[in-house]
């Protein structure tokens, strides 16, 4: 379990069975903890070009892309979201714990791929840093044009993860 790792994101990719699991920061700047304040698209979009690299070494390493899974907490769970959603190739799916959906405005329209793999957000409803409302907000919007998008809440908990 990953605790505390603000800004990760793991590239999981499986053959028929874990292979790698590979963790890299991968930061944007935070310019306000408003989900309607700016957002640093240029950050996101560098961040973004990261992980699509990383994938594309496992891809080139002989695994196919629709058996990796990314994944992150925090900044790298909303990297994670943000990274499967403006890639083009299929992945396997997606793992987002404690985050929101970068850069929101601009979906569902700007969606490259991945709009039909399976979607993991999980939540607790205590988070005092990423607020439990931007996570609702992410997966009520997410949902609406994810085809298997699936939210879970975590009572009491606050920014870190859970062994359940």
């Amino acid at each position: 379990m990953i605790k505390g790792n603000q800004g990760k994101v793991i590239v999981l990719a499986f053959k028929f069975k874990l292979i790698l699991a590979m963790l890299s920061f991968t930061r944007f700047d935070l310019r306000t903890l408003d989900a309607n304040g700016p957002e640093d698209e240029e950050g996101i979009r560098r961040a973004t070009e990261l992980v699509h690299s990383m994938i594309e070494q496992e891809v080139k390493a002989g695994i196919p892309s629709n058996r990796i899974v990314i994944g992150g907490f925090s900044q790298g769970g909303a990297l994670a979201l943000y990274s499967a959603l403006m890639y083009s190739k299929p992945l396997a799916g997606v793992v987002a714990l404690s985050c929101w959906l970068p850069l929101h405005k601009n979906f569902p329209a700007a969606a490259l791929g991945n709009t039909d793999i399976p979607y993991l957000q999980c939540h607790g409803d205590c988070d005092p840093i990423v607020p439990y409302k931007w996570g609702q907000l992410t997966a009520s919007m997410m949902k609406q044009f994810l085809k298997q998008a699936e939210f879970k809440t975590y009572r009491g908990m606050m920014h870190s993860s859970s062994d359940e």
